[in-house]
């Protein structure tokens, strides 16, 4: 089974999507990992500001933070082979990767009334 792994800058909380002023690529990304997750696909998240071991164990992360610095962040791995740095994959590229429809990784609205 395929794993993704996302090492992210270091933000408020494990997604970034908090506080009065949330970056609507955080709230897309969250919510296609989210979805992929619920497939049953593996999938790693690490916030640089709550995990930094995880920045510090992993070999290629670590080696691309002291080559670049932090601005390289995000890092994405794919079973284990950086294959994306500097944003967040669309969701078309998530797609390919897990061999899934697009579709299939937009939240669809609740059916529920708020009334």
């Amino acid at each position: 089974m395929k794993r993704l792994e996302v090492f992210d800058p270091a933000l408020c909380c494990p997604t970034g999507v908090c506080g009065p002023s949330v970056d609507p690529e955080l709230i897309r990304i969250a919510s296609a990992l989210f979805l992929l997750e619920g497939k049953g696909f593996s999938i790693d998240r690490y916030n640089l500001s709550s995990e930094p071991s995880a920045f510090v164990t992993n070999t290629k992360v670590n080696q691309l933070l002291n080559e670049k610095g932090p601005d390289i962040l995000p890092i994405i791995l794919l079973d284990n082979e950086v294959i994306m740095t500097g944003s967040y994959p669309e969701n078309k590229a998530l797609a390919e990767w897990f061999d899934i429809n697009p579709d299939e990784l937009v939240a669809k609205p609740s059916s529920k009334s708020l009334l």
